[in-house]
């Protein structure tokens, strides 16, 4: 099964629920490519031994992994943890995560700054590219076992908004902009 994605609600209601749109509007698979956003439905089961992830892993030259759960049981200073991982920040690298076990939410922002809602849950692997805003909460099982994977050493540092005047910002908004627009938007810089 696709990973299930849709435009947020502007409710201040527990950033835990699903927040939808009445009516719903889901976003693709497609559409989050366009945002730089990439997926892949893995056997969580097997994560150990997985050819799949291991030729994702080499493929992409994801070559640090770690493990964390999510928990108020398993999480130093969980409260805190969950208002920092919640900001809304970017990274100077990609951020990838593969959900081991559990569920939680990845919000990122579209190209006219809406907030699209991921559902991650066992088995999803998201890639979100460097320089895209974005913020992670569990959902209301209030648990998630996830990899996080790094090309090279990992870097911790998140950077909250607003963080445009980062390189890597500036990167990421060109790769949105279609070759005619990317001309008009950087000619005043000229």
């Amino acid at each position: 099964m696709a990973v299930e994605a849709w435009y947020m609600d502007i409710s201040e209601e527990d950033q835990r629920k699903p927040h939808r749109l009445t009516p719903n509007e889901p976003v693709s698979l497609d559409q989050l490519k366009t945002l730089g956003v990439f997926h892949w439905k893995l056997n969580a089961d097997i994560y150990e031994t997985d050819p799949e992830l291991e030729q994702i892993r080499r493929d992409h030259g994801y070559s640090f992994m770690d493990i964390i759960a999510i928990h108020k049981d398993t999480l130093p200073n969980y409260e805190e943890k969950l208002k920092m991982f919640f900001e809304e920040h970017l990274h100077l690298d990609d951020e990838i995560r593969y959900i081991l076990d559990g569920q939680a939410y990845f919000d990122v922002r579209d190209k006219e700054e809406r907030w699209i809602r991921i559902a991650m849950t066992k088995g999803d692997l998201i890639t979100l590219p460097a320089g895209i805003y974005h913020r992670f909460t569990l959902d209301e099982t209030n648990y998630t076992k996830a990899m996080r994977l790094f090309v090279g050493e990992p870097v911790w540092k998140a950077y909250n908004r607003p963080a445009d005047d980062f390189d890597i910002r500036q990167k990421y908004l060109a790769s949105l902009q279609e070759p005619g627009e990317r001309a008009v938007m950087l000619s005043p810089l000229l």
